[in-house]
């Protein structure tokens, strides 16, 4: 298994997209966490657009989103420098967050986005729009619409399915409001945190929580002949539905921390008919300093590179971390010495357990980035090496 094809942490399952009623959506691939055996998704939502409004309708109940027991007032005015309230996040960061639809006619699938810059450049996620941009649907009329009602159209400029990252710009407009761009890298467990999106279409909707763990592996089912999507994401509580994919997770500064882009959901639910079950609290994020890089590299070259180690590995039962099993000729592997047999189990700090952990380890740095590898020898001697990653350029 090359390091674009690594084994992973969710186990293969089959079913659907969730659906609610007249939500409908395409059958799908899904993996199950290997811990909690859930469900992981995108959360995009496909929806018929004759059954848009009904669908709309059917979800306007009140829902139990604020799981805090403190009061409102002093709920999220937690003791982070300058924080706002939720309400002062929310008119902040609203203006900056889109709803995107592309419809070909017979479904329409809708997404989110965030502004990038004033004349109408967006960020959103890959699978938002993948399936109307691979070829293998009709063409589909796109559209942004922005948080005040105004709308334009939507022309796509590159994708990257590794990171799940794509942008497109908004056509023929101007002043828009730019996302303010924050870091991920100084988040902290606990933190408090905002989603904005459009889940199922529901414009402007903000849900909050926390930062509940970071460096989560994630790896989305894809279609066999697509590239290995893995990555490191924020977990949160903060609700996330389909339709949220592409939106912003927010800090209490208003700040941009990551995209969101998929959730987990409790497996059997959807073979079972129950199709009106929500976020259940495990959702996730693409830390904004990794999107923030693949959406620069797109737009200025239409193409994102991810470090590249030149090796295959694999997982085996019972052994923690990533056995390599081909090191190429010439490769960054080769020249730190990694040798067939040896086990991988470190990457700096994070800790390798499987082959999935190490394609997301590696393919999360930026090429020419100087990494600690820790490994067991074939001989069974304990070893680390520095390794300067080389690109994945011309290897995709």
């Amino acid at each position: 298994m090359s390091l674009g094809d690594g084994c992973c942490c969710l186990m293969p399952a089959s079913g659907r997209y969730p659906s609610h009623r007249a939500v409908r959506v395409p059958p799908r691939r899904k993996r199950l966490v290997r811990g909690g055996f859930l469900i992981l998704r995108g959360v995009e939502v496909t929806l018929f657009v004759a059954t848009i409004v009904a669908a709309v309708a059917l979800l306007a109940h009140p829902l139990a989103v604020g799981r805090s027991s403190q009061d409102s007032g002093s709920a999220m005015t937690l003791p982070y420098s300058g924080a706002f309230s939720v309400e002062e996040v929310a008119a902040k960061v609203l203006p900056s967050v889109v709803t995107l639809q592309f419809d070909n006619g017979s479904r329409s699938q809708l997404g989110s986005g965030v502004i990038l810059t004033a004349d109408g450049l967006i960020m959103t996620n890959n699978h938002v729009v993948a399936p109307m941009s691979d070829g293998r649907h009709a063409p589909a009329n796109t559209a942004v619409t922005l948080n005040d009602g105004r709308t334009a159209a939507f022309d796509l400029i590159a994708t990257d399915p590794k990171s799940d990252i794509a942008i497109g710009r908004a056509r023929d407009v101007s002043g828009l409001t730019p996302i303010a761009v924050g870091s991920s890298a100084n988040l902290r467990v606990g933190q408090p945190v905002a989603a904005v999106g459009s889940p199922l279409g529901l414009r402007g909707t903000v849900t909050a929580g926390i930062v509940s763990a970071l460096n989560r592996l994630i790896r989305p089912a894809i279609e066999p002949d697509r590239p290995l999507s893995a990555y490191y994401a924020i977990q949160t509580d903060a609700a996330v539905n389909p339709g949220n994919s592409g939106g912003a997770l927010v800090d209490m500064n208003g700040r941009l921390v990551g995209i969101n882009a998929a959730e987990a959901v409790v497996p059997g639910a959807e073979a079972a008919g129950i199709t009106a079950h929500g976020s259940i609290g495990l959702n996730y994020a693409i830390p904004v300093d990794h999107a923030t890089r693949m959406a620069a590299e797109l737009a200025a070259t239409g193409r994102a590179s991810h470090g590249w180690l030149g090796i295959q590995a694999t997982g085996d039962a019972g052994v923690p971390g990533a056995r390599i099993t081909e090191v190429e000729t010439g490769s960054p592997g080769a020249a730190a010495g990694l040798a067939v047999g040896a086990v991988v189990t470190k990457v700096d700090d994070q800790i390798i357990d499987s082959g999935a952990t190490l394609v997301a380890a590696v393919q999360s740095r930026e090429p020419g980035a100087a990494v600690t590898l820790a490994f067991v020898h074939s001989s069974g001697l304990p070893m680390t090496v520095r390794v300067t990653l080389g690109t994945d350029q011309g290897r995709q």
